[in-house]
């Protein structure tokens, strides 16, 4: 069999099609893609596009950029407001320990790609994957692209109470993807001095716990959601 795995023939995740991303977008009059290729589609997709834009100066020149495709993910604070705490992960990335990170172990909000679900049911799903807890009622923030430089994702933000009831398993993500993950109850104080001070260095987590220290559950107006945060019962 001939042909490019991912765009003409079935890559191992059976998927074809892959050089379209991109090529139907007309929201920007300045931009028009010319061409795509994708340069890898093992798990996620790495793509090289080729498009024409229009500079403020009126020239249009061509361009090319490479994305790194993974889907978009959900992310979660679970806070505990009467003992004042949080309730984190810890585990291994091996892009951060091959980039700087001593050992590679990172402390972060409980976190997952959707899958194909929408960001509520997917967050809900990786809170009681990784932390072991059924989530109640949660709170959306704005979504973020996390490093529109070269990767894709845009990442949901939501933050909800939790209680020692709550816990309806030992959490620890799934042992069958591989994932070795410990959950971490920490005072939101300290939470709070680790990601000032570099301890906590994953960016996705220092963001909430600046929400949540300025505008939600540890805040001064802590009583009310922030303006403009979507409340969800569940």
């Amino acid at each position: 069999m001939t042909g490019v795995l991912g765009v003409d023939v079935p890559d191992a995740r059976g998927r074809t099609g892959l050089d379209r991303a991109g090529r139907d977008l007309t929201g920007n009059p300045d931009v028009v893609v010319r061409d795509v290729e994708v340069l890898s589609s093992a798990w996620y997709v790495n793509r090289r596009t080729t498009f024409a834009r229009r500079g403020r100066d009126g020239v249009w020149r061509t361009e090319q950029r490479e994305t790194h495709d993974r889907g978009n993910g959900a992310t979660v604070l679970l806070y505990d407001a009467a003992r004042r705490a949080v309730l984190l992960t810890r585990q291994f990335r091996f892009p951060a320990y091959v980039n700087g990170s001593p050992d590679g172990m990172l402390v972060e909000t409980a976190a997952g790609l959707l899958d194909e679900q929408d960001a509520e049911a997917a967050v809900r799903r990786e809170a009681e994957e990784e932390l072991g807890v059924a989530v109640g009622a949660l709170v959306r923030l704005p979504d973020l692209f996390m490093s529109p430089g070269s990767v894709t994702e845009r990442l949901a933000f939501f933050a909800g109470p939790y209680t020692p009831a709550d816990r309806v398993s030992a959490g620890g993500g799934l042992a069958e993807e591989g994932e070795d993950i410990e959950v971490l109850e920490l005072p939101f104080d300290e939470a709070l001095a680790m990601a000032g001070d570099g301890r906590i260095a994953d960016a996705k987590t220092v963001l909430l716990l600046q929400w949540a220290a300025l505008r939600g559950p540890f805040s001064a107006g802590a009583a009310l959601p922030g303006q403009g945060d979507v409340v969800l019962d569940q």
